[in-house]
Order: structure tokens, then C-alpha cells, then sequence
């Protein structure tokens, strides 16, 4: 069998770093160190930290209820108020955002100092655009559908900015904002998509078109795996999706001649390696 591995799969820049450093933290400190949510949206990555002495804080209230310890911001990034809730308690910190992330909140604080009203391309409950409305200084609205773009225009605030999750779909991200401009208001849009998951995207699309099977790795809680996994399915209707190699259904590539392998941002090398030796060998 034929297995064809997409060079961009696994850690991008951010999430590399990210966990890069929640471990370099973990060994050198003698205090409780926490990350504010998961580090990343990879289950296997956690409980490995978990075991280095890593804690999980999954909401504000058990942040606020520390009285010591470190806390690591995560990649996907916090609203202000996270931050100044941490330096209140007297907490250490690292922050590890992602550059990426962190330009899109310089870019709706200061638009939205202007007096824009911000406008998200993204999904509203994912922890990296929660963390970007928290920086907006007025208004701002969240738009994942065409549904919702076309309820906006109803009423169109007279200033409008528009950003994108880092992680969201190129081609819907399109999609939108040509909806959004159906009407003549004064807006400033600016593509936030950052350029690894642009390529993730394009690579995997370009090997599902070639492939009897396609399978995508990652946290079934990852964004960009998800979307990932949209992208394949409409080019390759034998797609799979899992999160580690224990997900992978054996029966399915008995007649199969050539796989792809696509992963996640927050998918580790390990995982995307013994899926590709399994496929390669046991077919």
C-alpha cells in the first residue's frame, strides 16, 4: 500500500512552542504550575503533562481560588481580564500565546478604540475567540455561518473590522466576507487565518483529491483538525477521522491501495508516525 504523509501535519510553530515550554516550566519549578485550560486540544499531550505535575484549570473560578503557584497561559490565548485577574492574586505566569493569536488582539483593541465595531469570522465558544473579544474595547460580534452574515447586514453598524480565528477555514472565511459586503458600510478587513493553516489546509485537500483513503489525527476538541477533516471529506468520501492509533479500524483499508495522512496543529510527531508505520506495515 501506498501511504502518503503531509508534510505539514502535526505541530505548527505556535503549539511546538507552546508545549516546549509548559515542560521546560514543569522541570525546573518546585511550585504548583497550572495552564489556564488545556495546553492544547490533544488529549494524549495532557495526561503526559499531568504526570510531570501539570494541573489543568478549566475555569475562572478555580483560577481565582489559587493562592500560589505558576500559571501558563495557553497558545490559543486569554481575554485581559485573565491577566489582571493573576497579577490581582500575586500569581507568576508565562505566557505562551501564539504570536499570531496575539497580533489579532493588538488589531481589535486598537480598531475598536477607533470606535469599530469588531467582527470575528470564527466560532464563538473556541477558547482562542474568547480570548480575542476580551481585548475589544466595544462592541464585537462572532459569525461562523452565512446565516449569521446575512442576519448582521440587517443592521450593519456604520464602522465595522473584521478578523479571523486563526484556525477557520480560508474558503469560508471567503465566503463571508463576501457576504458582508453586500451592503456599503465602512469596513477593514483583515485575513487572520494565519499562513501554517493555510497550507495545512491546501496540502490535505491536494492528497484526499489523489487517495483512495484519507485519515485525518487529531483531538476530537481540536478546531483545526475538525476542519481539517471537512476539507478531506469533501474531496475524499473515505475519510476517518481520528485521535490516536487505538481509533483506527483495520477492516476499513483491506482493499485499499493509496492512504493519506493528515494531522492537527496539536497532534504530536509520535502519534502521526505510528499511525503511518501501522498503515504502511499491517496493509
Amino acid at each position: 500500500m501506498e501511504v502518503i504523509t503531509a508534510k505539514s501535519a502535526g505541530f505548527c510553530f505556535g503549539v511546538k512552542r507552546a508545549v516546549e515550554k509548559v515542560y521546560e516550566v514543569a522541570d525546573r519549578k518546585n511550585d504548583p504550575v497550572y495552564t489556564y485550560g488545556p495546553i492544547i486540544h490533544n488529549e494524549e499531550v495532557v495526561k503526559d503533562l499531568e504526570k510531570k505535575g501539570v494541573s489543568v484549570l478549566e475555569t475562572e473560578e478555580e483560577l481565582k481560588n489559587l493562592t500560589e503557584g505558576t500559571v501558563i497561559i495557553r497558545s490559543h490565548g486569554v481575554p485581559r481580564r485573565i491577566y489582571n485577574q493573576i497579577r490581582e492574586q500575586g500569581l507568576d505566569y508565562v505566557d505562551v500565546t501564539c504570536p499570531f493569536v496575539l497580533k489579532i488582539h493588538r488589531i481589535v483593541e486598537r480598531e475598536s478604540k477607533a470606535g469599530r465595531h469588531i467582527v470575528i469570522i470564527g466560532n464563538r465558544t473556541h477558547p482562542e475567540v474568547e480570548g480575542i473579544r476580551g481585548w475589544c474595547e466595544g462592541p464585537s460580534t462572532v459569525i461562523r455561518t452565512k446565516e449569521e452574515a446575512e442576519e448582521f447586514l440587517k443592521n450593519p453598524p456604520e464602522k465595522v473590522c473584521i478578523v479571523s480565528q486563526t484556525t477557520f477555514n480560508y474558503k469560508n472565511f471567503q465566503e463571508l466576507v463576501e457576504i458582508l459586503a453586500k451592503k456599503r458600510y465602512d469596513r477593514l478587513v483583515l485575513n487572520t487565518i494565519c499562513n501554517a493553516t493555510n497550507e495545512r489546509q491546501a496540502e490535505a485537500a491536494e492528497i484526499a483529491k489523489t487517495v483512495d483513503a484519507m485519515i485525518v489525527i487529531g483531538g476530537r476538541h481540536s478546531s483545526n483538525t475538525q476542519k481539517l477533516f471537512e476539507i478531506c471529506s469533501g474531496e475524499c468520501k473515505n475519510t476517518y477521522y481520528i485521535q490516536t492509533l487505538a481509533d483506527l479500524d483495520s477492516d476499513r483499508f483491506q482493499s485499499i491501495q493509496c492512504v493519506g495522512i493528515t494531522a492537527g496543529a496539536s497532534t504530536p510527531n509520535k502519534i502521526i508516525e505510528e499511525v503511518s508505520k501501522h498503515v504502511r506495515i499491517k496493509f
